[in-house]
């Protein structure tokens, strides 16, 4: 058996076509951000972070659960023979509930959040409820093809999502635009093109079946949304936290979000497998087969952790010199940050895993309990007394590995006393 065959059968299935979408997804991402902190003034640039850093943390962490929740309810329909289409209509409707929850308070709040974050841009406001109403569709569709099996098609949705990104960043910075708005939009406009151009598959996919029950969609979604939540803001938070303690430290702000991007590039590659690992756990879960859960959880564990130490050399070795050359950010960090933040991202990542075992374990309250751990600890660390720069590095870290070590021991007991279905 060569490397490649080796590589593939580690590796749950489906793979190198969730791969595929997600390496052009994430290669936008650094197109998408390098093109705004060239075309954008720094204060402009900070505000565009904060924008960027809600959306993948409040957006994420309410919306992402539905696709899990989906996911994994249809993945066990299909192990059963029974058509999807009632838990899709479920799903869209949670959905569009979640994000009437977010869209009220922006309304109501609008100016006053312009003020805080945004240098009193209400137009990034707009753009932000428009970005989470572009999560709360591409997220319940995905949720459906990934229970389905149909990763080419998830991976194509990703795929387009990225190309549009880069054409429409790349073309609002060669047209000189300058508005942070602008380049905000494109987090709406790319993933509900992307939804639109792989709705088929999705339709066709999702055949009549037995009616969809409310509480198996929402039994565990509360404490699904909090660790999904929390998750996203201990990744995020380092950001926003030194927009709220240094308010005037716009290049701090800029640069840091370049740099968490860059130091968080296995993440982008993680997710690759991440989303073929939930069904492949929710299947293996489904049909009773315990020594293949364990399995494909301890391949998926070693992958990540290689995964994530490569990537932290890369970070630590280039991260410095990639920032003002490739985004235009400050050159305010060194190698020593981009060291706590790939540290923290490695074990976020396997947080991350473990987080899927759980979920699929019907360890839901554990998961959350160790996320509130971690995050305890963030804060903590946060509100110490070093300087700020490395305070919110080294939270990230502490954060991630209180989540991973308390994620550990609860796996440990359910798997090695429990079976994996109950």
């Amino acid at each position: 058996m060569n490397l490649l065959d080796r590589i593939t059968t580690v590796l749950p299935r489906g793979t190198a076509f969730v791969g595929a979408g997600t390496a052009v997804l994430g290669v936008a991402s650094y197109v998408h951000l390098a093109a705004a902190g060239h075309s954008l003034a720094v204060g402009d640039m900070a505000s565009f972070s904060v924008l960027w850093t809600v959306v993948f943390s409040i957006g994420l962490g309410l919306f992402f659960p539905v696709e899990q929740e989906v996911t994994r309810l249809v993945a066990g329909r299909v192990v059963r023979g029974e058509g999807v289409l009632p838990v899709l209509r479920r799903g869209a409707v949670l959905s569009l509930g979640l994000l009437a929850l977010v869209l009220v308070p922006l309304a109501l709040f609008a100016r006053r959040l312009a003020d805080v974050f945004f240098h009193g841009d209400t137009g990034l406001v707009l753009a932000l409820g428009g970005a989470f109403a572009a999560l709360a569709v591409a997220y319940v569709t995905r949720g459906v093809l990934a229970g389905l099996g149909c990763f080419r098609a998830y991976g194509t949705q990703l795929g387009l999502d990225g190309a549009l990104r880069i054409v429409l960043s790349g073309a609002l910075a060669v047209a000189g635009v300058r508005s942070a708005a602008a380049f905000a939009a494109v987090l709406t406009v790319a993933p509900l093109l992307a939804v639109l151009a792989t709705l088929g598959p999705v339709l066709r996919g999702a055949r009549p079946g037995p009616q969809a029950e409310w509480r198996d969609l929402i039994n565990h979604l509360g404490m699904l949304v909090g660790s999904t939540l929390l998750a996203q803001l201990l990744v995020n938070i380092a950001v926003i936290s030194t927009k709220l303690i240094a308010t005037d430290d716009d290049a701090l702000v800029a640069a840091l979000l370049s740099a968490l991007v860059l130091a968080r590039v296995p993440l982008f590659v993680f997710g690759a497998f991440q989303v073929s690992l939930l069904a492949g756990l929710s299947s293996a879960a489904a049909e009773g087969d315990t020594p293949g859960y364990r399995r494909l959880l301890l391949r998926a564990l070693s992958v990540t952790a290689g995964l994530g130490v490569a990537g932290g050399i890369g970070a630590v070795a280039l991260g410095p010199a990639l920032l003002p050359t490739v985004f235009g950010a400050p050159d305010v960090l060194g190698a020593g940050d981009f060291a706590w933040l790939s540290l923290g991202t490695v074990l976020y990542m396997l947080a991350m895993v473990l987080g899927q075992a759980l979920l699929t374990s019907g360890g839901a309250r554990g998961q959350l309990t160790a996320w509130i751990v971690g995050t305890a600890v963030l804060v903590a660390v946060t509100l110490g007394p070093l300087q700020l720069r490395t305070r919110v590095e080294l939270a990230y870290a502490a954060g991630s590995f209180a989540v991973a070590t308390c994620m550990s021991l609860v796996l440990r007991a359910r798997v090695s006393y429990r079976p994996v279905c109950s």
